[in-house]
C-alpha cells in the first residue's frame, strides 16, 4: 500500500449530502498521509501508463490497515488519480460507504471524522486538487 492511497466518503442517496473522511492525521488519504510537497498529476501527464492495481484491492487492503469492516466500503472504479511525490508515484482511489447513513460513530472510534467539503478546504493543495476530482466525479457519476 505504499504507493496507494484511498479517499474514503459517504454520499446520500436522497439529499445528496457528500462527506469525506478526515482521519486522525489530519490527510484524507487512507491509510497514510501524501508526503509534504506532493501535487497532483495532470490526466495528460499519465495517459500512457494504464498498468495498475484493481481498485477493489487497494480498497480492501486500505479498510483492513483502517481495521473497517469490508462490507461497508465500495470501490470507485472510475476515479484514479495520480499524486507525484519526493518518494516516487502515488496511486489515490476511491471509495464509498455503501450504507444508507454515515457511520459517524464508527469513523470516530478510528479516530476519523466526516467532513463537508468546506470543511476540508485548508488541507495541502495536493489534497484540495484530490478533493475537488472527487466531488466532481461524485457529483456527475
Amino acid at each position: 500500500m505504499t504507493d496507494n492511497r484511498v479517499i474514503l466518503y459517504y454520499n446520500g442517496a436522497i439529499s445528496a449530502l457528500t462527506l469525506f473522511v478526515q482521519h486522525a492525521t489530519g490527510s484524507v488519504c487512507a491509510p497514510s498521509p501524501l508526503p509534504l510537497l506532493s501535487s497532483a498529476l495532470e490526466p495528460e501527464e499519465t495517459a500512457h501508463d494504464v498498468v495498475c492495481t484493481h481498485p477493489a484491492a487497494v480498497v480492501q487492503a486500505a479498510g483492513a490497515a483502517l481495521d473497517l469492516p469490508i462490507h461497508l466500503l465500495k470501490a470507485e472504479a472510475g476515479y484514479r488519480e495520480r499524486i507525484e511525490t519526493s518518494k516516487g508515484i502515488v496511486t489515490v482511489y476511491l471509495a464509498r460507504f455503501d450504507l444508507l447513513d454515515p457511520p459517524h460513530q464508527l469513523v470516530e472510534s478510528k479516530g476519523g471524522r466526516f467532513r463537508t467539503l468546506t470543511q476540508l478546504r485548508s488541507q495541502p493543495p495536493a489534497e484540495m486538487e484530490l478533493l475537488r476530482r472527487a466531488y466532481a466525479y461524485i457529483m456527475e457519476s
